[in-house]
C-alpha cells in the first residue's frame, strides 16, 4: 500500500512539474514555428552549474547580435582587473602660486577621472547631499583661493578623443542612451528638453525648455502630436556639432511632455556649472575656460572627488542597462592597463583576459561595452563561459548582486511570483528585431543552471517573446 501511494505521489509530482529535457525541446520547437519566429536566428545554451553538463542546447556555438547582454562581458570583466572596490577619481587643484591677498597667480585645473556617474540621478546620495560642485567650489576657497589670475583648465586626457564608437547608428547616438564616455562625464550627459502640444493629433509641437541649457545649441524642431500615449520622438545630429533635428511624436494634448537627449560636450557643461558655484562662494577667475592636458608634475591637489564604488556601478550598470556607464567601464580597462583610455585597446584586453581563463574568444566579435552597435557577434556557449567562470569567481557577489530578478530593472515584465526568492538572476538585451536574456535559474529541483537565449531577426512584438520566454524559463525551471 505504500508502495503503491508513493508511485502515485511520484506520478503527481512528474505530471506537475512534467518537465523532461526533451519536452523542454519540444516547447522551444513549438515557439520556434510560431510564424514570428519561423526565419528568425535563435541560440540557446543551458548547463548545469555544479556539473557543467549541458542539459539544452540550439545553435549555442553561432554568433548573435547580443544587444545589452553584451554588458555581461563589460561588467564581468571589469570586476576581474578592476576590482570590485575601485573608485574613480576626479582631481580639482591648481597650477601656479599663491597670494597672500587670496590670489592665485596660475590656473585652476580639474582632471578628469572619467567618472561615469558623476552628478548622476542613480546616486543622488552620494554627490547630492552636499552638492559636488559646491564641495569643489568650498575646497577651493578653504584652500585660500579667492581670486584665480589665469584659466580654468579641464584635462581630460585620461581618455582619447574619441566620441562614441564608430558602429553606433544615426537614430540612436542624439538621444539619452547614445551619449558617449568622456573623461568629463556630468549629470548621465543628457539634457531634458519639454514641449507642448496641441489638443488634436497630427499638429507641430513647441520647445518651452531645456535643461541644462547647452550654449549654442541650436534645435529644428520636427515633432508632432499623436494619439499614442508614448515617446516617439527621436533627436538627430553629430556629435561634433551643436545643430540638432528632432522628429517624430509625443502624446497630444500635454502641457508638459520632457525627453531625453544626449550631451556630447558634457565637459561645457561641467566648466560652466563649476564657474557659477565658484562664484556663489565669492572665487572668481579672471581668464577664460580651455580643454587641454596640463604637467601633472606641476599640479598641485586641493579636493579629490571619488565615486561609488565599482560594484556600487555595476549594479545600476545592469539593472538600469546603462549604455553610458558600459562605454565607460571598457575604456577604464584600457586606461589601468595602459594609461590612456582607448576603446580599441580596451576591446583587445578583454578578449586577452579571457583567452587567458581559457574561454576562446577567436569567434566572436565586440564593438562596445553596451551592446548598442548591432556589429557585435556573440555565442550562447561564450555567454555561458563568462557566466560559469563568475560563479567561482572570488566576484561572484558583485557580480551576481548586479543581476536583475523578475520583475525589476530590466526584468521588470517577468513576473515575480513565477520566479520567487530570486530563483532568476539575468541580463536582458533588446533593440529592433532583438531579443536576448542571459543569466542564472535555480531549478525547482535545488540545481542552478546558467542560460543564454539570443533571438535575432523575428517580426512580432517583444513583449510576445518576452512572454514566451517567460514561458520557457518557467518550463526550464521543472527540469
Amino acid at each position: 500500500m505504500k508502495i503503491r501511494f508513493f508511485t502515485i505521489l511520484l506520478f503527481v509530482l512528474i505530471a506537475n512539474c512534467g518537465f523532461t529535457q526533451n519536452k523542454f525541446g519540444e516547447a522551444v520547437n513549438t515557439v520556434l514555428q510560431q510564424p514570428e519566429y519561423k526565419n528568425a536566428s535563435v541560440g540557446i545554451c543551458i548547463q548545469e552549474l555544479k556539473s557543467g553538463e549541458t542539459l539544452f542546447g540550439l545553435n549555442d556555438d553561432k554568433l548573435l547580435i547580443p544587444a545589452s547582454t553584451m554588458k555581461l562581458i563589460t561588467s564581468a570583466t571589469a570586476l576581474e582587473l578592476l576590482g570590485a572596490d575601485y573608485r574613480f577619481e576626479t582631481k580639482i587643484g591648481y597650477i601656479g602660486e599663491t597670494e597672500k591677498n587670496n590670489s592665485l597667480n596660475g590656473d585652476l585645473v580639474i582632471i578628469g577621472g572619467a567618472d561615469p556617474v558623476l552628478g548622476s540621478e542613480h546616486f543622488k546620495e552620494h554627490y547630492f547631499n552636499n552638492h559636488f560642485l559646491k564641495v569643489w567650489a568650498q575646497q577651493i576657497k578653504s584652500a585660500g583661493i579667492g581670486k584665480v589670475e589665469g584659466d580654468l583648465i579641464l584635462d581630460g586626457s585620461v581618455y582619447d578623443t574619441e566620441k562614441i564608437p564608430g558602429t553606433w547608428i544615426w537614430e540612436d547616438i542624439g538621444n539619452y542612451y547614445g551619449a558617449g564616455a568622456n573623461a568629463f562625464t556630468v549629470y548621465d550627459n543628457l539634457f531634458r528638453i519639454t514641449f507642448r502640444s496641441p489638443i488634436k493629433a497630427g499638429k507641430a509641437t513647441k520647445i518651452i525648455s531645456m535643461n541644462p541649457k547647452i550654449d549654442e545649441l541650436e534645435i529644428k524642431n520636427e515633432v508632432l502630436s499623436a494619439d499614442n500615449n508614448s515617446d516617439m520622438a527621436y533627436v538627430f545630429g553629430s556629435p561634433f556639432d551643436k545643430n540638432r533635428v528632432i522628429r517624430g511624436t509625443i502624446p497630444r494634448n500635454r502641457k508638459a511632455f520632457t525627453i531625453k537627449a544626449a550631451i556630447h560636450n558634457p565637459e561645457e557643461v561641467l566648466a560652466d556649472e563649476f564657474l557659477k558655484y565658484l562664484a556663489k562662494e565669492g572665487v572668481f577667475i579672471s581668464g577664460k575656460v580651455r580643454f587641454e592636458k596640463v604637467n601633472k608634475k606641476a599640479f598641485q591637489t586641493v579636493y579629490i572627488q571619488q565615486s561609488p564604488t565599482l560594484a556600487e556601478i555595476i549594479k545600476v550598470l545592469n539593472y538600469e542597462s546603462v549604455n553610458l556607464i558600459a562605454e565607460h567601464l571598457l575604456k577604464q580597462i584600457a586606461v589601468e592597463k595602459t594609461g590612456v583610455g582607448n576603446r580599441r585597446a580596451a576591446i583587445g584586453i578583454v578578449k586577452e583576459f579571457w583567452q587567458s581563463k581559457g574561454i576562446s574568444t577567436d569567434n566572436i566579435f565586440i564593438e562596445d561595452g553596451s551592446g548598442l552597435s548591432h556589429f557585435n557577434a556573440v555565442s550562447p556557449q561564450f555567454f555561458i563561459a563568462i557566466l560559469n567562470y563568475m560563479n567561482t569567481s572570488s566576484n561572484k557577489k558583485p557580480f551576481l548582486n548586479s543581476l536583475p530578478t523578475a520583475g525589476k530593472g530590466t526584468l521588470s515584465r517577468f513576473d515575480s511570483q513565477l520566479f520567487p526568492n530570486n530563483t532568476l538572476k539575468a541580463k536582458s538585451g533588446s533593440m529592433t528585431r532583438v531579443r536576448c536574456y542571459s543569466g542564472y535559474l535555480k531549478l525547482d529541483s535545488g540545481n542552478r543552471v546558467s542560460f543564454s537565449i539570443m533571438v535575432n531577426h523575428f517580426s512580432g512584438s517583444h513583449s510576445k517573446l518576452v512572454g514566451e520566454i517567460e514561458k520557457l524559463l518557467v518550463d526550464l525551471k521543472c527540469l
